[in-house]
């Protein structure tokens, strides 16, 4: 197929991805049917999940956190397992996800680029100290440290900034690209959907079941689930 002719030729692939990558892996994207943004809670989930919301009402956010953004039994699917063999292939220099997860990290792949953080990380807001995502599920209330500090995910919330030195280092693999797979995102939600503009070579592969605004500039287009169309890649060495 197409993709594995582009994969073949390919020195330096960078993966960029959202939601709909851990769709198949049982986790719900946001802006589907189904999705978080069309179920029913007493605030919209883009108030629930903002800056303003988590420190004023912050009990209602850890509901709402622990109800459906903790999903720490979820395990890496078809393509998750797939980009983590071309990375050890040498062939992708880089995982750029929107997604919170670790889902990546749990398929094998080691240089992953979380844009909006990772529900793994949780640190005390008062001494800094880390705590796993068991201590935010198996809490009541506001988590708290040992010293009594209230305990924040390191997730990026509405109205927060993206952090600085993973935005560096996406920006440099997406330069040094060759090939972009763009896969499982509307490409909508900024400052991320942004980044790819930074991406100079010669095959952008767009894999989503919806338009995307960078239709106009893919290579290939493709409308199928990422993991069904990983799945079917054969993998050779960056030097084969």
């Amino acid at each position: 197929m197409e993709l594995q002719r582009i994969i073949d030729e390919s020195q330096r692939i960078v993966f960029f991805g959202g939601a709909g990558v851990s769709t198949e892996s049982g986790i719900p994207d946001f802006r589907s049917v189904d999705g978080l943004y069309n179920q029913h809670y007493r605030y919209p989930p883009e108030e629930i999940l903002s800056r303003t919301f988590f420190y004023r009402q912050s009990e209602e956010f850890f509901r709402f956190y622990r109800d459906k953004m903790l999903p720490l039994a979820a395990q890496p699917n078809a393509a998750h397992l797939k980009l983590a063999e071309l990375e050890a292939a040498g062939k992708l220099t880089a995982v750029i996800t929107q997604n919170i997860d670790g889902l990546h990290q749990k398929a094998g792949s080691r240089n992953v680029l979380e844009l909006h953080g990772s529900i793994w990380r949780n640190y005390c807001q008062a001494c800094g100290k880390f705590y796993g995502p068991e201590h935010i599920r198996d809490s009541q209330g506001v988590p708290l440290c040992s010293c009594g500090g209230r305990i924040k995910p390191d997730v990026v919330l509405y109205e927060e900034g993206l952090d600085e030195d993973v935005l560096a280092a996406s920006i440099h693999h997406l330069r040094l690209a060759d090939t972009l797979i763009v896969a499982g995102t509307s490409l909508t939600v900024y400052p991320a959907a942004g980044l790819i503009r930074y991406f100079k070579g010669k095959h952008l592969v767009l894999i989503n079941r919806d338009a995307t605004p960078m239709d106009g500039l893919a290579t290939l287009i493709i409308r199928e689930n990422v993991g069904q169309v990983l799945s079917c890649l054969q993998v050779k060495g960056a030097d084969a």
